[in-house]
């Protein structure tokens, strides 16, 4: 697992969404997956997979939270056949946000819900000017529109090996922009790509808990640090996930809850699963202790 993970939460999918995913891609799998009985939500499927190579996870935890283009995915392709088989493939049974065409910024392009919700941006890049071929796109609207470079000083001031790269900002009036707001902004996050972009435009949504970034943690201290920064909404905090001030949902965890949850023995995982649904900010050392049996 990379030190950023997203996490994407689906009502019963997640097994079923996860192997589609891998299928589209190449050099994808699903890699586990894993059942946890007695939460909150009942049994809850737990998948880690790769697309491109790059880790993801997903939850089946049940309807409290629909995806939204709030978060999307960006997938750069080196071809136009490329795009076209990946969007025949995601926007099948789903709904097209802005139509597969040729755009001033790419000739062949197309933004679209999968049949899940999951948002995709599918964008012919001939010249790949980036190495990682999906990019978690984030888009500040509403109230926190006009914050999106705010809050990645944030993220980059907190994280290592983290900094931004090329800021394209909007004119005064274009598209009824505030000037100097983030078009499009490139942003590395502990040596992660992300993209960011500012629309004051009237969106029906933001950013929820259907989509989260899991920040992977090698000690407690770690994880204290990351709380302190991050954390503005207390009654968001539950289980290592936490809210920040621009709604943006986030799991500290330690790293050593990879192989937690994936033990083979019920009893061991039954005691993880009872001792980190009593936690907001996870302790490891308590974790442990469980996963002992102490």
């Amino acid at each position: 697992m990379g030190k950023i993970t997203p996490h994407l939460w689906y009502d019963k999918e997640a097994v079923e969404a996860t192997a589609l995913y891998a299928s589209v891609f190449p050099d994808s799998k699903v890699s586990n997956v894993n059942t946890i009985k007695d939460t909150p939500s009942g049994d809850t499927d737990i998948v880690s997979f790769e697309l491109f190579g790059q880790p993801f996870m997903a939850i089946s935890a049940g309807p409290l939270f629909k995806f939204n283009p709030s978060i999307s995915f960006m997938v750069i392709c080196e071809t136009k056949e490329e795009v076209d088989d990946f969007w025949g493939k995601l926007s099948e049974g789903g709904s097209p946000l802005m139509p597969l065409d040729s755009y001033p910024f790419s000739a062949r392009y197309g933004w679209t819900a999968d049949r899940y919700g999951l948002t995709w941006q599918i964008m012919l890049d001939e010249q790949r000017s980036s190495g990682q071929r999906i990019t978690p796109m984030l888009m500040f609207v509403g109230d926190m529109a006009g914050k999106a470079e705010e809050a990645f000083d944030l993220y980059t001031s907190v994280l290592p090996n983290s900094g931004k790269g090329e800021l394209l900002r909007w004119e005064e009036g274009e598209a009824g922009e505030p000037g100097g707001t983030i078009k499009y902004g490139k942003f590395n996050l502990a040596g992660q790509e992300f993209a960011a972009m500012d629309s004051a435009g009237p969106h029906p949504f933001t950013f929820n808990e259907a989509i989260s970034l899991i920040v992977s943690c090698d000690s407690q201290e770690e994880i204290d640090r990351y709380w302190e920064a991050l954390s503005a909404v207390p009654e968001s905090e539950q289980c290592g996930w936490l809210k920040d001030k621009f709604g943006v949902s986030w799991q500290i965890v330690p790293s050593a809850m990879d192989k937690m949850l994936i033990s083979s023995d019920e009893e061991q995982l039954a005691r993880v699963t009872q001792a980190f649904l009593q936690m907001k900010k996870f302790d490891i050392a308590e974790l442990e202790r469980a996963y002992a049996g102490d």
